[in-house]
């Protein structure tokens, strides 16, 4: 086998024989030099955690964006987002004095999954486009309520899984959509991390107390407890906040493939398996996670694992070859789909009949006198990591200033949440399960 590696110009810009499919190159990501002040956009911060204190740090460095206002239930965070955008600005541990401020043009949320439909539906209904952390949902029901928002009230929501903003995945989205793999056969995806930050084992702030933090909101209608240091920082790890592996690492991995070979709806089936394998700390979400999906007839095999450190990958199979991608790699082995020695079933034949199968197979198939030999061509890319963030929340602001549609909108949004309820329902039920549409449910085997 004869293994190229393409510099980044050969492989967007090149037309590629072996796989029967044009890499010319488009037009993916481009920002503006400046922005008309009539075109700014004033957006309001709801939630300055890990990856809230991240999305507001990104989203004023890009042209005509500014913050309004940010708003957490923790104090500290609002000296934070001060220290991350100025020292005068609004804060408040409040978010309907977000949505209630004329000036602010619509909203940023990162908050804990249990919070995001309500953040989403009162922020639509009072008139703001949206931008909500992945998982879109905490449920089912709450997805469908979510929906069903967006629809009532026009405004534009997108949801944070940025693969769909990856310039890598969209290049495998152009090969696949050219046919350079067939058909599909089968997809797989996997994601792992060995080390306590990856298990979400985050040191709570030492300062944390009921004094600066309002645990009884943060709670919201969960049932009530005690305060506890350990699940603000790590709520993840509890379903009654949560939504564990599936929806913080499996929504990347769903909505990068759903994203890829042009899929938008839930998967027909799912059958999970897993467990608490490695972080037996009072966690009852599971640690390792796998999960088999049909998605209308193509197999889909995801698995995620907070005990072995595993790249984000993807194994996308078809007829004519592999393609393999990762965050900032891509690569396609073609396949020929034919044989490439005379088939061993004939050592059943007498001779006679074996003996002339065998001059007529190489009669047909052996290479003519001067041509030459066809030899399969691996093609790859590989090159520095990919910001998916900074495009994907510059879709955003755009579609608020443009109200043209945003990349991952709130079906699919909630159709790639639901792939991961339903990996969370078959692992708890230990049953496989399905998407009933007609109800709006889960239901089992």
């Amino acid at each position: 086998m004869n293994k190229d590696k393409w510099s980044r110009r050969e492989f967007l810009g090149t037309s590629a024989v072996a796989a029967g499919a044009s890499l010319a190159p488009k037009s993916f990501f481009t920002l503006p030099r400046a922005v008309p002040p009539s075109d700014r956009v004033r957006f309001g911060m709801i939630g300055v955690g890990m990856q809230g204190h991240g999305l507001l740090g990104e989203s004023i460095t890009l042209p005509g964006v500014e913050c309004a206002a940010a708003c957490d239930l923790y104090d500290g965070r609002h000296t934070l987002a001060r220290e991350i955008v100025r020292p005068d600005l609004p804060v408040t541990r409040r978010y309907q004095e977000l949505l209630d401020n004329k000036d602010i043009d619509c909203i940023v949320a990162a908050v804990p999954d249990h919070w995001h439909k309500q953040v989403v539906v009162d922020a639509v209904s009072a008139g703001k486009d949206i931008y909500c952390e992945k998982p879109m949902s905490h449920s089912p029901a709450d997805g469908v309520a979510m929906v069903e928002a967006g629809k009532r009230t026009g405004r534009i929501i997108q949801i944070g899984s940025q693969r769909v903003s990856s310039q890598i995945c969209a290049k495998a989205k152009e090969l696949i959509s050219q046919g350079t793999l067939g058909d599909l056969m089968l997809v797989e995806g996997w994601l792992g991390r060995n080390d306590p930050n990856g298990a979400w084992e985050y040191p709570p702030p030492p300062d944390l107390s009921p004094k600066n933090l309002d645990w009884d909101t943060w709670q919201g209608t969960v049932p009530k407890r005690a305060f506890d240091p350990n699940i603000f920082a790590r709520w993840r790890c509890w379903k009654e906040y949560g939504t564990g592996v599936a929806g913080d690492l499996l929504v990347h991995l769903v909505s990068g493939m759903m994203f890829m070979v042009g899929v938008n709806a839930p998967p027909k089936q799912a059958s999970a398996v897993g467990g608490i394998r490695r972080w037996k700390d009072g966690r009852n979400m599971p640690d390792v996670h796998a999960v088999v999906y049909d998605y209308d007839g193509l197999p889909v095999y995801m698995r995620l694992n907070l005990g072995t450190e595993m790249p984000e990958t993807y194994r996308i199979q078809g007829s004519k070859g592999i393609l393999e991608v990762t965050g900032s790699s891509l690569s396609f082995t073609p396949q020929s789909g034919k044989d490439q020695y005379p088939s061993y079933y004939t050592g059943s034949y007498p001779r006679a009949l074996r003996d002339a199968y065998l001059a007529k197979w190489h009669q047909e198939n052996d290479p003519k006198t001067g041509q030459p030999v066809a030899m399969p061509e691996t093609m790859s890319f590989t090159g520095p990591d990919f910001d998916d963030v900074r495009p994907h929340l510059w879709t955003y602001f755009e579609a608020v200033r443009t109200r043209k549609p945003v990349t991952e909108d709130v079906v699919f949004g909630h159709n790639a949440a639901l792939a991961c309820h339903m990996a969370n329902e078959s692992y708890f039920r230990k049953t496989s399960v399905s998407w009933d549409e007609a109800s709006k449910t889960i239901r089992g085997s």
